[in-house]
């Protein structure tokens, strides 16, 4: 099989982004590349990831502005192809506002910036991002957002959970879906979603974040070990 090409975009205040190329190319030994939000082709890339940071500041909402850089409009069309994104972080609520996935973003429900190690449930292993995890699987992922406090509305929420779009819970240590482990006030204690075609994820958490022990975590490489095991089977 053809070795798999993985994108990151890259927009002015990003700050994820070499993260997110160190856990792909350095710990996956993935081949990886950056991809600038003025670039317009994307026939080299197979898998796109969408970081985190503070695109464009944050200013008006996070991710409004980013949501109309030129990459974005080729980031649709590669979706619509049934190509896989992920974002994370800054990427997820990039992905909302261009529309890819449903919802929105609210300021965490303290008000304050949130930075520190989560816990994560999967909810799902029918997807390309979580097929190597088990259902009710805990992850430790670190968070680090301000507004990641994700809401959508009765019927769209009924939606996802018909259709198992929600693929992380945050969780405790035991994988129990308390309120105090929902830090952010996230609907449904909702950390990470699909679209209904399931190559679209969005999720708050940084599993770039989480490769390598040292860091306190490697659970993201399950994350990633997933995507990867997947193109070798594709």
């Amino acid at each position: 099989m053809s070795v798999k090409t993985f994108g990151v975009l890259v927009f002015p205040g990003s700050n994820c982004d070499h993260d997110a190329y160190h856990a792909m190319a350095h710990v996956m030994n993935a081949e990886t590349k950056f991809i600038w939000h003025k670039d317009t082709d994307l026939s080299d890339v197979d898998f796109l990831i969408v970081p985190g940071g503070f695109s464009y500041g944050d200013y008006l909402r996070s991710g409004a502005i980013a949501r109309f850089s030129p990459v974005m409009q080729e980031v649709t069309q590669f979706a619509m192809q049934g190509k896989p994104v992920l974002g994370i972080c800054n990427g997820f609520q990039i992905l909302l506002e261009a529309g890819l996935l449903p919802g929105a973003m609210l300021h965490n429900k303290q008000l304050r910036y949130v930075c520190k190690q989560v816990y994560l449930r999967c909810e799902t292993t029918n997807s390309l991002f979580t097929s190597n995890l088990s259902a009710g699987q805990v992850l430790q992922i670190p968070v680090a957002h301000g507004e990641g406090n994700y809401f959508t509305d009765p019927d769209r929420l009924k939606e996802l959970q018909d259709n198992d779009q929600i693929v992380f819970r945050y969780c405790n240590a035991a994988g129990e879906l308390t309120e105090e482990a929902n830090f952010n006030g996230s609907v449904d204690n909702i950390a990470g979603i699909c679209n209904k075609q399931r190559n679209v994820l969005g999720m708050m958490p940084h599993p770039e974040r989480a490769m390598e022990k040292a860091l306190g975590s490697d659970d993201g490489k399950l994350i990633f070990e997933s995507i990867l095991n997947q193109f070798a089977t594709a």
